[in-house]
């Protein structure tokens, strides 16, 4: 308990303290995972509402992929991305291991399925005859999806949201792809994990708070879109 209590204690010292290496690595989190955030719902979002409103061969087994990849380990797509961006790999030349732009790209690919599989599911819970009425009004495929996603929008973003939880959280496939740098590719999960391995359990528990703070403040702001949409 003494450890816990003091862990706590020197924790919220180096949060109130503004500690530069803590601001630095809670900002790098917020733009990563946030840009992955956003890629994956622009290539998510409508590639889930397409399915929804589309048949052609192979659609079940292309739903089952998407489905088994909401569940891809971290490490997995680290290690897709890995060998992708090595020296030898077919995007080596471009040089971008263990920079930001990798993490990015690692994480897109973890919160991608998640997105289009829940996109997918909102479109489809929406009342069958909808899309036969607006359809009946004149509308081309696109304006229907379009319509169709509108009226689908408070699930869409809670798939937004969970995409976010998904990557602000993971650590494996970011240490394997970004190298966990000082100043370049450090973030919070990564940090924590190695201030816990040195056992400096006041700065792991301080990375802990503030990566918390950060998700709970963005999927606050999210929620509260939510709910306005209800009313």
């Amino acid at each position: 308990m003494r450890l816990i209590s003091e862990g706590f204690s020197q924790a919220l010292h180096l949060i109130l303290g503004l500690d530069p290496d803590l601001r630095a690595a809670a900002w790098r989190t917020l733009q990563i995972s946030g840009a992955a955030t956003v890629v994956s719902l622009f290539l998510g979002a409508p590639a889930g509402v397409a399915l929804a409103l589309s048949r052609f061969p192979g659609r079940t087994l292309l739903v089952a992929l998407i489905n088994t990849g909401m569940g891809l380990p971290p490490v997995v797509a680290g290690l897709f991305v890995m060998i992708l961006l090595w020296r030898s790999g077919p995007l080596g030349e471009l040089g971008l291991l263990y920079t930001p732009a990798a993490m990015v790209l690692a994480q897109s690919l973890i919160a991608l399925p998640m997105v289009t599989g829940l996109s997918l599911s909102a479109v489809q819970s929406l009342p069958a005859r909808l899309r036969v009425q607006i359809r009946a009004l004149g509308a081309t495929r696109l304006q229907t999806a379009w319509l169709m996603a509108r009226e689908a929008q408070l699930p869409l973003l809670a798939a937004l949201m969970a995409g976010f939880g998904a990557v602000v959280s993971e650590v494996g496939a970011s240490l394997m792809v970004g190298g966990n740098l000082r100043g370049s590719t450090r973030v919070l999960t990564t940090a924590i994990v190695l201030e816990a391995s040195k056992g400096k359990f006041a700065s792991a528990i301080a990375l802990g708070l503030v990566l918390l703070a950060l998700a709970f403040s963005i999927n606050l702001i999210l929620t509260r879109l939510q709910q306005r949409g209800r009313t």
